[in-house]
């Protein structure tokens, strides 16, 4: 199996990602901003490093010698429109340097469009407080869809939100936007590494929810 380098791997979408990767044997280089208080267990299969996902330096040195690597990052710290932009950049730039071919980003419904092709935060009675947030997440895609690159990216994302409490069922299934829609992270880390292994879309952002009826 290849490795997967993991960045953002100590938020609960990174977390779950490193497990589903390790469950299939994958292994992997989850990328935190301290080490000392990542509480990873101990795992021979699992390098924990620090890193920054804004750095196209440090991105290309810690993602060399990985077939694959997935984007978790969210920081309350940073300012959203930098943070989401300049981690598109650096991952694009860093990536292809370090010769790496498939870049998972984990992305935000808000901005996936629904059924009728409008984006699910501009829907009526969409929620927003957290505007500026959707857009920095819209900005950063932009940037991947924007760039002349060989990077083969894929966004992926629920299709509504996450069922926090959720279990890992294994299954999953595309989805437009709908605020009804829930997967819980274990499903969307299997979605991530199922486009690891065996890719099938490319260069899009994918909703995905849970594949039982609601």
């Amino acid at each position: 199996m290849g490795g997967i380098v993991i960045f953002g791997a100590g938020g609960r979408a990174g977390r779950a990602a490193v497990a589903e990767a390790r469950r299939r044997g994958h292994q992997v280089t989850a990328v935190v901003r301290d080490p000392g208080r990542n509480g990873f267990a101990p795992d021979d299969g699992v390098r924990v490093v620090a890193g920054d996902v804004s750095d196209e330096d440090a991105v290309a040195r810690v993602a060399a010698g990985h077939d694959a690597a997935i984007s978790a990052v969210f920081d309350p710290a940073a300012a959203p429109d930098a943070l989401y932009t300049g981690a598109a950049r650096a991952l694009l730039g860093g990536l292809t340097r370090a010769g790496v071919k498939r870049l998972l980003v984990v992305g935000l419904a808000s901005v996936l469009p629904t059924g009728d092709g409008v984006a699910l935060m501009d829907t009526p009675g969409y929620p927003q407080e957290y505007r500026s947030f959707y857009l920095a997440h819209a900005a950063g895609t932009q940037a991947l869809r924007s760039a002349a690159t060989d990077l083969d990216w894929l966004v992926v994302s629920p299709a509504g939100d996450f069922d926090r409490g959720g279990a890992r069922t294994g299954r999953y299934r595309a989805a437009a936007a709908d605020p009804d829609s829930r997967i819980s992270y274990a499903d969307l880390a299997v979605t991530l590494i199922d486009e690891v292994d065996t890719p099938r879309h490319h260069r899009v952002h994918l909703g995905v929810e849970a594949s039982i009826a609601r």
